[in-house]
């Protein structure tokens, strides 16, 4: 059932869209040779950057089948980041954002990723890449004050704060303010399955930056497991200053996004000087082709 559904989002994907059995050829590829391998195998990612991916791992797999697993978002990181502006990562997992910013577009990066295990798969893929000098990795979790926090550590992607009666490791947490000190991103990605509320409150100087131009960032209801309104995200981005936009990567166009569905979210500051930004970037060679 797992094969069935993999398969039915990779036909459904947005990237795949005239290339479906392209698609599912590298799908099957990648189903052969990761059961062969006796490790993790590096694959051509963006441009020049490899990725370096084992079997299990259903983000780094996403970007194989799909060329980009989060079509919208990661084409906007793409498209919207420039060579030295800072991009930060939090929740970086193995490093798909990372590798993507500083190794195809050139961008310095702040990176975080709580869980151990997934921290040597981040550091193996910005040592691959030859990334050190454009990325300050960070082995701790964010949140809203510094302190220690439980996470859970055997969900791949979905590895989260751990909530009461789920069995955690103990996890340093920092907030995002004094993680980056007196640095001022550009773009920030947080992918904390939730916990995104916490991440916010501990940036608050940050955000009241006007350097901060957008913010990428999930919107999904998940903030309630630790108790926050469904809306805590939403409402706290808009409050200082940000609006949300759709983004359609082949034509590069941004929309004001008026709906409130659930998922992956891009706010901007400005959409005007969003729009200017990806109008204005060069092309990328990825998986799929040049985007």
């Amino acid at each position: 059932m797992n094969i069935i559904r993999t398969i039915s989002l990779i036909i459904k994907h947005p990237g795949n869209k005239g290339g479906k059995f392209s698609a599912l050829s590298r799908f099957i590829r990648w189903q052969i040779a990761s059961r062969l391998a006796m490790g993790a195998i590096a694959v051509p990612f963006i441009d020049n950057t490899l990725l370096l991916v084992a079997n299990g791992m259903t983000g780094a797999t996403g970007n194989i089948y799909n060329g980009l697993l989060e079509w919208e978002e990661m084409s906007f990181v793409l498209h919207f980041l420039r060579a030295d502006e800072l991009f930060v990562d939090v929740g970086a997992n193995v490093g798909a954002y990372t590798v993507m910013a500083a190794g195809a577009v050139g961008s310095r990066c702040v990176c975080i990723e709580p869980i151990k295990s997934t921290f040597l798969h981040l550091r193996r893929n910005i040592a691959i890449n030859f990334l050190e000098d454009h990325v300050d990795l960070h082995n701790v979790g964010a949140g809203a004050e510094n302190g220690s926090i439980g996470f859970i550590e055997d969900a791949d992607t979905r590895n989260r704060v751990a909530v009461q009666g789920e069995s955690f490791v103990a996890v340093q947490v920092n907030t995002l303010d004094d993680i980056l000190g007196s640095r001022t991103p550009v773009l920030i990605k947080i992918d904390v399955e939730g916990f995104e509320p916490s991440v916010l409150a501990g940036a608050g100087r940050t955000l009241r930056s006007e350097s901060v131009q957008a913010v990428i960032v999930e919107v999904n209801g998940q903030e309630q497991r630790y108790g926050f309104a469904a809306n805590t995200v939403r409402d706290t981005l808009v409050a200082n200053g940000f609006t949300r936009i759709r983004y359609e990567p082949r034509t590069r166009e941004i929309q004001r996004d008026v709906s409130s569905a659930d998922g992956n979210a891009i706010f901007v500051r400005s959409i005007a000087l969003a729009q200017r930004k990806v109008a204005s970037s060069p092309q990328y060679q990825t998986l799929i082709g040049r985007l």
